[in-house]
């Protein structure tokens, strides 16, 4: 009998989020840990640098960034993609924000979002994490477009609150 590593529950509203780590496109790393507390962490897998929905997100977080900034959101990147690959995938598109390379798929584990067992891909789903901590929004559908308009909304909220 094979026992195979099993990924955590995606975590839910509520939850506190998984405090992963990373490096990003630079090979700087990124700890989750030294953000929360500081700033709301608007956390975001998607499946592959530069195909169709994944530019689309990231240009669309690229071009609301002066309003996530003033919201003090720190929006960071995930995919199973190569430091390499985020570079021009970044340079390509004027992105303003950190990819991290999650080439052995740990972060996308964490938070449950590993595409299927032994599959390098994450799913799109989007997670943010208020300054507490605690995860007060998700969305996990391949629409780039939910992801962008319910992400707005849940900043939205969150200035309020």
């Amino acid at each position: 009998m094979t026992f195979s590593a099993v990924a955590a529950e995606t975590p839910k509203v509520g939850d506190k989020a998984p405090l992963v780590e990373g490096q990003d496109q630079n090979g700087k790393a990124f700890k989750l840990a030294d953000v929360v507390g500081k700033q709301v962490v608007l956390l975001y897998f998607y499946p592959k640098d530069d195909t169709p929905g994944c530019t689309k997100q990231a240009c669309g977080l690229r071009d609301r960034m002066a309003d996530l900034k003033k919201d003090n959101v720190q929006v960071v990147g995930v995919s199973f993609d190569t430091a390499d690959s985020h570079k021009k995938f970044i340079a390509k598109h004027n992105l303003n924000f950190p990819l991290l390379a999650d080439t052995d798929g740990k972060i996308a584990d964490a938070y449950g979002v590993r595409r299927q067992e032994g599959k390098n891909m994450a799913r799109r789903a989007s997670f943010l994490i208020g300054k507490d901590g605690r995860i007060v929004h998700v969305t996990d559908t391949p629409s780039a477009d939910t992801h962008l308009a319910e992400m707005k909304e849940a900043v939205e909220k969150l200035k309020k609150s």
